[in-house]
């Protein structure tokens, strides 16, 4: 997509030292981030690499392209589930990991406004899980993917990616772990599952109409592979405690985005194809940031990655409330849910 299209310069040498011959596993390892993940993590040559995914058929398919594309690289596929805390203690005691890239989540927003119960089962409970296991089997490298909805958070999903921030935050502000915890947040990839683009698309070859959410509303696009290779680089970067921030580039209106492609299919918008405007989702924002106010952002010796500085330790308060969020999960009772994401989560602001 024109306007998107930066080129990436990465330190290789430095991902390299920390990638190669090493063990590492990524969890969401069929999901469109996961999978671009492990492509790029083979390409710098680790002994090994783990695939945690529950979704079969996805693990399947990137065990057959890695194992193809990579004969020198040990794939370990895992068909697992990062709620399954056991199975994930003997993951990592069989397979060793070095490092760990947390990429599995729930992401629909309207969906996780229906089942809050989901978001915090999967987003926050196995974070949690992952953090727990990795401290105990002695991870040197633990980078969480996380969003631009998790700053001043407007739904569920937001509130739990941000509560998880939270926890993985803490785990170096409080001293309790050598193993490095570090966060790296950014914004919509284009193409991914879900994502915008591809809906267009199939809208555009059925004629139309092209459904737009609002003709204002914006959102940060940068391609997987761009999204993957930053991932990798902050990973060799940190020292732990931080936020990376990836350098977006600037918003991009859906509603041009919408207008671009129709022409780029040999259309004139509104004229062979119609836009509909279909009014913002539950939990939806205008337009998504990347950071929030207060946060100190620094730069980093990479032009397209900026750092937050970490947060104290605040671990006990946070383990309690988790511990009620996890009960109310288990009862679904979604009002309260986000009642007590609000009290964990303060700049989470429920849309009603």
């Amino acid at each position: 997509y024109g306007k998107m299209s930066q080129i990436i310069k990465l330190e290789e040498e430095k991902i390299g030292v920390h990638l190669k011959d090493q063990n590492i596993l990524v969890t969401g390892a069929g999901g469109s981030i996961g999978s671009e993940l492990c492509r790029q993590i083979c390409r710098f040559k680790p002994e090994k690499i783990i695939l945690l995914e529950r979704a079969e058929s996805p693990l399947h398919a990137i065990e057959l392209e890695l194992e193809q594309g990579y004969k020198k690289v040990q794939i370990v596929p895992i068909l697992g589930d990062i709620q399954d805390k056991n199975h994930l203690n003997n993951t990592f005691e069989a397979n060793r990991p070095h490092i760990v890239f947390h990429a599995a989540a729930y992401k629909h927003v309207p969906m996780l406004e229906m089942h809050p119960w989901k978001a915090i089962d999967n987003n926050v409970l196995g974070t949690k899980n992952l953090i727990d296991v990795s401290t105990k089997n002695n991870v040197a490298r633990f980078v969480f993917v996380s969003t631009d909805k998790a700053v001043r958070p407007a739904n569920v999903m937001g509130a739990s990616k941000r509560l998880s921030e939270m926890l993985i935050q803490g785990q170096n502000g409080c001293g309790l772990s050598d193993t490095k915890f570090m966060i790296v947040r950014f914004g919509n990839v284009v193409g991914s599952v879900g994502s915008v683009v591809p809906l267009f698309k199939k809208q555009i070859q059925r004629g139309g109409p092209v459904t737009v959410t609002h003709p204002d509303v914006t959102r940060f696009f940068m391609t997987i592979p761009e999204a993957c290779q930053l991932i990798l680089q902050t990973g060799a970067m940190g020292k732990g405690g931080e936020i990376f921030i990836l350098d977006m580039g600037t918003s991009i209106k859906i509603d041009d985005m919408a207008r671009d492609l129709i022409r780029l299919s040999g259309f004139e918008p509104d004229v062979d194809i119609k836009i509909e405007y279909v009014g913002l989702r539950p939990g939806e924002k205008l337009y998504e940031e990347l950071i929030t106010e207060g946060e100190n952002i620094v730069p980093t010796r990479h032009e397209k990655i900026m750092v937050l500085k970490g947060i104290e330790c605040d671990l006990q308060l946070l383990n309690g409330k988790v511990d009620e969020l996890a009960h109310l999960a288990g009862e679904q009772m979604g009002d309260q849910i986000k009642s007590k994401l609000k009290e964990i989560v303060p700049e989470y602001n429920a849309m009603r």
